[in-house]
């Protein structure tokens, strides 16, 4: 398993090295002083970006973080969209 510091290190690189990132935020219990710290906590990433097709045409830009066991898009059925009513174009 990766520590924080190696996970932040792929995160932080993975911005940096794509000039269609713009930004990247922490969410979630990480991002919360409060939040009770385990061995089991996630990295729940956003990254801004200029477009979203070539990150959804090709996901090797995924390839540093490892495996992917789990993907949550905006449209999937496991993103927000249905949950908040939202249908595409988001406004």
């Amino acid at each position: 398993m990766r520590t924080e510091k190696e996970m932040f290190h792929i995160i932080i690189n993975t911005a940096r090295s794509d000039d269609r990132v713009l930004a990247a935020y922490l969410k979630g219990s990480r991002a919360n002083p409060n939040a009770p710290r385990d061995i089991y906590q996630d990295f729940d990433i956003m990254y801004v970006v200029k477009e979203t097709e070539s990150f959804r045409a090709d996901l090797s830009w995924m390839d540093p973080f490892g495996k992917v066991i789990l993907k949550q898009e905006q449209d999937d059925v496991f993103g927000y969209g249905d949950r908040l009513c939202a249908a595409p174009p988001y406004a």
